[in-house]
């Protein structure tokens, strides 16, 4: 053979590739920069959260249509951040992973449903728990009552933001005044049974066999005296004038937040010993069916009984997060030509009070309805309606760029078709990834430096073939990573230097195999030289066998596997390919080289050992023995 042409093959393969490594559309920076791998969050640090997916409260499992589709949306609200190299991938049939490299951020909310409706707020009480009649609710985003305006800017996102009209879209109508900020209501005393009532159609819609299997489960739970006086009751009770009434409705305060969701809209307002605490936790979906009735809380005290969602998200046609003429920071809304029709007939509706559907307990400070901004199962901001808006409008807060833009993206890019429940968020931090880096690394170079050491302790010369073999193969697999990384997004973890490891017994095996035959052909009394081709013959069959299966499995494994089971599967594959490539145009060839030299006729420096027969003085007397050991 001509073992030259195995290894000029091999030489192109390096150029090409470090060619693309230096050179290719992605390389940039300086040389340093152009040789790293993409790298995993758990090895430079960063956050993982696992999503589940549920389409609603019975534990259906989504479509693969709408998980994919809701992959997407999260991925775009994910890129909104403006974060590099993120990751939203599935798993299985349920959920939905997002990982994001060299941050550490909250994740929580880009998973959220952002179904966004617009509910006239129709009755008020207390949902604390720590009084026993209705009593006054807090206004939006204060403790206390607020003058006209946005409320005072904080360092954070979280409080409840407000509805507005935006005066750059001429938001009043028929010289109404601008709306007001201030979402005071000013109740007196507590609701009574002659307080008007929500229209209960609105409420009463057919529901699930599952859902009223539910609500059954929660009757026998709570007794069925506590379910027909909670059934009875046509507004909030007044527990401090009824003990025994306190003292039945009492079994609705033990229900969990799950069993809480299947109880009907009156049910939940009217019970006082139902809380916010209960409500707030809800499962996602709790409150979708925008044409029901709902109940909700806001600032963790307030229970709001809310009208049929006359405006969805999907009316809103764009949402920016800006800074307004007070230089703080709004998420202003956009919405569609019906869209805008809906909402100036909501705003109407709600100013002049058509058909008296908000009762006291419900007005704002100046006696007008109020319009709850409800996204998903929160309200975030609940206004006084002081005139009929025709243009555009803003959710004004306490937001910083972060939380504005956060909202922003979620109702930029639209409510998701599958709700979600965060299951695990993991935060990885720069520290520990670069210990685990360092750890495998370490791990890798001792494997490698076992496995040379043995292999010039048991094969001598031999052994160099073994060091030059994994040098020129792990200077591939490198190659390979980088360019992988840049092309495909291949991220090289934790998992994948362990399958890289692994990698290095499939590589020792071979070496084991190929020199074993060799030593057998030597025995049966041919020459290195002819013995290296017979050698080879028959170990490349055994090799290419067990780099097969190898192979498979890795293929199988990657296939079934998910997360960073993934990456070890991959980069054992990788592995396990390159060094069949080092075996063909490196190992064969130089060991053809090997051959033609003196130093291989010597047992104490090939490290065939006693494979090789004694040397004469005599070559003819050598080939003699030799012929008479055949």
């Amino acid at each position: 053979m001509r073992p030259g042409r195995q290894l000029a093959v091999l030489g192109f393969i390096f150029v090409v590739l470090y060619s693309l490594v230096f050179f290719s559309g992605g390389a940039s920076g300086g040389w340093k920069d152009r040789l790293e791998p993409r790298l995993g969050l758990d090895l430079i640090g960063g956050t993982r959260l696992t999503l589940e997916a549920t389409n609603s409260i019975d534990g259906k499992p989504p479509t693969s249509a709408n998980l994919e589709e809701a992959r997407q949306i999260i991925e775009s609200r994910v890129n909104a951040y403006g974060v590099a190299e993120a990751e939203v991938v599935t798993e299985g049939n349920r959920n939905i992973v997002i990982s994001l490299p060299g941050e550490n951020r909250e994740l929580t909310d880009v998973g959220s449903a952002a179904e966004l409706r617009f509910r006239k707020v129709l009755k008020a009480a207390d949902g604390s728990g720590t009084v026993a009649a209705p009593a006054t609710p807090a206004p939006s985003g204060s403790a206390s009552p607020a003058p006209s305006g946005s409320a005072s800017p904080k360092a954070s996102g979280s409080a409840s933001p407000k509805v507005t009209g935006s005066p750059s879209a001429g938001g009043q109508g028929g010289g109404a005044p601008a709306p007001s900020a201030s979402a005071s209501a000013t109740p007196s005393g507590s609701a009574s049974p002659s307080a008007p009532a929500a229209s209960p159609s609105a409420s009463e819609a057919p529901v699930s066999q599952s859902i009223e299997e539910q609500r059954k489960a929660v009757e026998k739970k709570v007794g069925t005296p506590a379910w027909a006086a909670a059934s009875g009751l046509q507004a909030p009770a007044d527990l401090a004038t009824n003990p025994a009434l306190a003292e039945t409705l009492k079994p609705f305060g033990t229900l969990s937040p799950q069993e809480i969701a299947v109880l009907t809209p009156q049910m939940q307002f009217n019970v006082p010993t139902i809380t916010c605490a209960q409500l707030d936790k809800r499962p996602p979906a709790s409150i979708k069916d925008e044409k029901q009735q709902a109940v909700a809380c806001e600032g963790g005290a307030a229970k709001y009984l809310l009208d049929q969602a006359k405006v969805l998200g999907t009316d809103v046609k764009d949402a920016n997060a800006v800074l307004d003429q007070a230089s703080t920071w709004v998420v202003s809304l956009n919405f569609t030509g019906d869209g805008q029709s809906k909402w100036t007939e909501l705003t109407r509706e709600a100013f002049n009070n058509t058909g008296g559907g908000c009762d006291q307990t419900a007005l704002g400070q100046d006696g007008k309805c109020r319009v709850a901004v409800v996204l998903d199962n929160e309200i975030v901001s609940s206004p006084e309606i002081q005139g009929v808006l025709t243009g555009d409008s803003q959710i004004t807060g306490s937001f910083d760029n972060t939380s504005a833009n956060a909202l922003a993206s979620q109702l930029r890019y639209g409510a998701l078709p599958v709700t979600f429940v965060p299951q695990e968020q993991q935060n990885v931090t720069a520290t520990l990834g670069d210990s685990h880096l360092r750890a495998g690394l370490l791990a890798a170079g001792i494997g490698m430096l076992l496995v040379i050491v043995y292999s010039f302790f048991y094969y001598r010369l031999l052994g160099s073939v073994i060091f030059l073999s994994l040098v020129l193969s792990a200077l591939l697999v490198f190659g390979a990573l980088v360019v992988l990384g840049r092309s495909i997004g291949f991220t090289l973890t934790l998992a994948g230097i362990a399958g890289m490891i692994v990698s290095l017994g499939v590589a020792a095996d071979s070496f084991v195999i190929y020199f074993e035959r060799l030593k057998d052909e030597i025995r049966e009394g041919r020459s290195p030289r002819s013995a290296v081709p017979r050698a080879w013959i028959r170990a490349r069959r055994t090799i290419v066998s067990a780099n097969a299966i190898t192979l498979m499995s890795a293929v199988v494994l990657y296939i079934v596997s998910v997360g960073t089971v993934k990456g070890f599967a991959f980069a054992l594959g990788l592995a396990t390919v390159l060094d069949l490539v080092v075996v063909f145009l490196f190992r064969h060839p130089i060991m053809t080289m090997f051959a033609r030299t003196p130093a291989f006729l010597s047992p104490r420096v090939s490290g065939l050992g006693r494979a090789l027969p004694p040397r004469s003085a005599d070559p003819g007397t050598a080939r003699n023995s030799r012929v008479k050991e055949a």
